[in-house]
């Protein structure tokens, strides 16, 4: 997933180079291409791409904290609990 953005990330720093650098270039017209077709598209692209990692993190918590409410013990151990034990009254 990442090798793409670092790749294109390196075509739109030479884009930018050249284009500052360039006789007919300016460096207002470089910044303009770093921002309109680098950090914007890439932002874009890798947020889009990190939509089932997020979702899927977002899930483990919930499952997680679901588990913690569903546990009868508040020392949060990671063993199974025991039976409860029941008091007996004795009338006097």
């Amino acid at each position: 997933m990442y090798i793409v953005a670092i790749a294109w990330a390196f075509v739109v720093l030479l884009m930018t180079l050249a284009e500052a650098t360039s006789t007919q270039g300016t460096l207002l017209g470089a910044f303009f291409t770093l921002m309109l077709y680098g950090v914007l598209p890439l932002s874009i692209v890798l947020y889009l791409m990190g939509t089932p990692a997020r979702r899927a993190a977002r899930r483990r918590a919930e499952q997680q904290a679901q588990q913690q409410e569903d546990s009868d013990q508040g020392d949060g151990a990671d063993h199974a609990a025991g039976e409860r034990l029941v008091t007996e009254r004795k009338e006097p």
